[in-house]
């Protein structure tokens, strides 16, 4: 099959095997381009052209912004590192070695239900649920705890290597960040990874990738010291869009240069987001609203 598309030999272009598998795909593709009308031959060219060249994310991702719609009370002691919504409750990993814990959390008190508190060596990272269980990893000592979800009683122990930050999980596999601009999925029943992303906007690296949580088919990450969330295709890492939360929560009410965003959880059943923060007084359900503005 060698005849030629805008004056470039057919066999040059590389054609997919799956699009010339048969003959008659390979009468499709000539009957394409027999047309000698210039205006139909350069739309077919194009046309070709594009279902040829994968989709290109050198752009920059859009940015939205946020309407609050509710608030919750949050416990300035807490140091946020981990964070979900299940069966009507708030779950917390918090960090800081000697005040590290996992917490199950009443939304409208803003106080735990039950507490697990991890060794005085240990600082606690980030969270998620699995099954029956929840997961919760340190920073720099290697080890990721398994507690019973019910009651959060240590069930089993992980190890691995590098940092521990941020945890979510698809329906498959957990996803973890390590603070830097990789994420890493991993196989739950052995916390083995099992492949990685790298998280970019268009060609600019996004470092410091924090806490986590899977919606709709996509990651949402906290950057931090930033107040931002990244949207990220799991597939490929892009940055669909970003979330723009400054503003969020008033500078006066910081305790200090620390307490930056940090904390994404979803109600998958009532459509709810909510994002806090470390030693934040609030946890905040917002709703995204495009163009940024709130």
């Amino acid at each position: 099959m060698l005849f030629r598309t805008c004056g470039i030999p057919l066999a040059l272009w590389k054609i997919p095997s799956t699009l010339i598998a048969s003959n008659r795909e390979c009468g499709n593709v000539k009957k394409m381009f027999s047309t000698h009308h210039p205006a139909k031959r350069f739309a077919a060219c194009l046309t070709l052209a594009i279902s040829l060249f994968p989709v290109n994310h050198a752009s920059a991702a859009p940015t939205q912004g946020y309407k609050v719609v509710a608030k919750y009370p949050h416990s300035t002691e807490s140091y946020t590192e981990g964070f979900f919504y299940l069966d009507g409750l708030f779950y917390e990993g918090t960090g800081i070695a000697g005040h590290s814990a996992l917490l199950a959390i009443q939304p409208e008190t803003g106080k735990p239900v039950q507490k697990h508190e991890l060794a005085p060596e240990y600082f606690g990272e980030g969270i998620v649920d699995w099954g029956p269980n929840v997961y919760q990893w340190t920073w720099k000592s290697h080890i990721c705890f398994v507690y019973d979800r019910f009651s959060l009683r240590p069930l089993k122990q992980f190890t691995y290597t590098g940092e521990g930050w941020g945890m979510t999980r698809t329906a498959r596999e957990l996803i973890t960040s390590d603070g830097t601009a990789t994420l890493r999925f991993r196989d739950p029943e052995t916390f083995k990874e099992t492949h990685h992303i790298v998280v970019k906007d268009g060609t600019r690296v996004i470092n410091e990738l924090n806490e986590l949580e899977f919606i709709h088919g996509e990651i949402y990450a906290n950057v931090w010291h930033q107040d931002v969330i990244a949207r990220i295709s799991p597939k490929d890492g892009h940055v669909i869009a970003w979330i723009n939360l400054a503003g969020l929560l008033p500078a006066d009410q910081m305790v200090n240069e620390e307490s930056v965003l940090n904390g994404i959880a979803y109600d998958a059943q009532h459509n709810r987001l909510f994002v806090t923060g470390k030693q934040w007084p609030t946890v905040f359900e917002i709703r995204v609203v495009s163009p940024a503005s709130h």
